[in-house]
């Protein structure tokens, strides 16, 4: 591509001053009191795309939040790549532990990010990161370089498990008929060691209530007496993992995917430092099932965890009360073969069964969805190698990621086409945490790399 980084040098004020507009507005899909801001990230995402060259934009409603839709289509012969993303961002809470409010965002430099990070929910995931996609879009079509046709669908309920995307998607097969399907929401290794993601885990997610006396007890007079459900919930949950951090379901490994000596020995090659690690998160050890390394751990096997635990009193000061009810939210990420809805199932058959009598066990699926795997032989993955290998100067490493993002196996079973995982950000970015923020050398850099894959793509379309 021509002139792209004398292009991103010229407006780099700018890219970084819209994308900071857009990260003022707190677009989270999973609080109702902030409807009228998700929908007002919406037509930002609507306005943004039209001014970037998108020939035909609209807002297409669900039965939730909508979804933007914008298309560029220059030629029927040329192959067409569509573009998804999500506006939607994860609620910040605690805010009490961010360091600048979470939807007033600053640009700061740290060890990571010496020429800047942008710090503000959102700011990875995705809002940053779809960003790029824009203002990608917007150098191709202004230096009337676009070399394929192009399809936006951008989300505002990805956070709340794309609970409408499946039916948009079904709906609208042919309108977003596609040749290949570009997501960046993802990370890299580092700003010096490029990778792709190749990768994907699943998902279950369920939240578990226990029910013990049909009132709130005073703990003095019934404790010891009653099941107090707390305690029981604890256990339960507790028994979940064996002493090699094992998961007790029964069946719940059965269709794990077992990688063979050689696929580990190629993960193993991939840059870690596991000294770094445990400094970065300010921890003493690592921890987690037996026999397998962290980045093993955190990609290609399942895990459980403990999302969310309450019930009694938790204000100020000592109140001294059995509690009527405990409540967690538990989460699953799954690896390819195993399917979420199955796994639902078998977490909620054992869960029932292992409570004790004196309570009642109610268990309520929320959302999932499958893992996914990207071959690294189709031409997608060469032509983003090929554009990482461009702007970085290294061919990226492909690697496989420990997080989920169900609508992408969706995509490929009601699209058939495959999903290139182009993600710029880094772990430390604390994406789902206080004090999220993305780079601003990641940001430029995805700019700058993104059009070079619609350039290789279609090249390499041609053969």
């Amino acid at each position: 591509m021509n002139n792209i980084q004398s292009y991103i040098s010229e407006n780099k004020n700018r890219f970084l001053n819209e994308l900071i507009e857009l990260l003022k507005i707190p677009s989270i899909s999973a609080d109702s009191a902030y409807k009228n801001d998700v929908l007002k990230t919406a037509d930002a995402i609507k306005t943004s795309l039209e001014k970037a060259g998108c020939a035909t934009v609209e807002i297409c409603k669900t039965e939730g939040y909508p979804i933007v839709y914008g298309e560029k289509l220059i030629d029927k012969k040329l192959p067409t790549i569509l573009v998804y993303g999500h506006y939607d961002v994860q609620p910040p809470d605690p805010v009490n532990l961010w360091h600048s409010p979470p939807f007033e965002p600053v640009i700061k430099k740290t060890e990571l990010h010496p020429e800047g990070a942008i710090f503000a929910r959102g700011a990875c995931d995705d809002k940053g990161q779809m960003y790029m996609h824009v203002k990608a879009m917007e150098f191709m079509t202004a230096t009337n370089q676009l070399p394929c046709n192009v399809k936006f669908m951008i989300e505002g309920e990805e956070e709340v498990g794309s609970v409408n995307l499946s039916t948009y998607v079904k709906n609208n097969q042919e309108k977003l008929k596609n040749d290949v399907i570009l997501i960046s929401d993802t990370g890299m290794i580092a700003n010096d060691v490029p990778s792709i993601t190749t990768g994907l885990r699943g998902l279950s997610y369920v939240e578990v209530e226990v029910t013990g006396p049909n009132r709130d007890l005073h703990s003095g007079l019934y404790g010891g007496a009653v099941a107090n459900p707390i305690n029981i919930l604890t256990k339960m949950i507790a028994s979940l993992h064996d002493e090699n951090n094992h998961i007790t379901i029964p069946g719940f490994y059965d269709k794990v995917e077992e990688l063979s000596k050689e696929e580990r020995a190629e993960m193993a090659k991939a840059p870690f430092s596991l000294e770094n690690y445990k400094k970065a998160l300010d921890i003493e050890a690592v921890y987690g099932e037996k026999g397998y390394t962290t980045n093993e751990r955190n990609s290609i096997r399942p895990t459980l965890d403990v999302n969310g635990i309450w019930g009694g009193y938790t204000g100020e000061g000592a109140k001294t009360v059995i509690a009527s009810k405990a409540h967690a939210k538990i989460s699953m990420r799954l690896v390819p073969h195993q399917d979420w809805q199955d796994i639902t199932q078998l977490f909620k058959t054992h869960f029932e069964s292992i409570a004790p009598k004196g309570v009642t066990v109610k268990v309520k699926p929320h959302h999932g969805g499958q893992g996914y795997v990207t071959p690294i032989n189709n031409i997608g993955y060469k032509a983003a190698s090929m554009a990482y290998q461009e702007t970085f100067g290294k061919t990226p490493i492909p690697q496989r990621s420990g997080g989920s993002i169900p609508i992408v196996s969706l995509f490929e079973q009601e699209l058939k086409s495959k999903t290139i995982l182009m993600g710029f950000g880094l772990d430390s970015d604390a994406i789902h945490s206080p004090n999220e923020h993305f780079g601003v050398f990641n940001y430029l850099k995805g700019i700058e790399t993104i059009p070079l894959f619609y350039k290789y793509f279609t090249e390499l379309s041609k053969y």
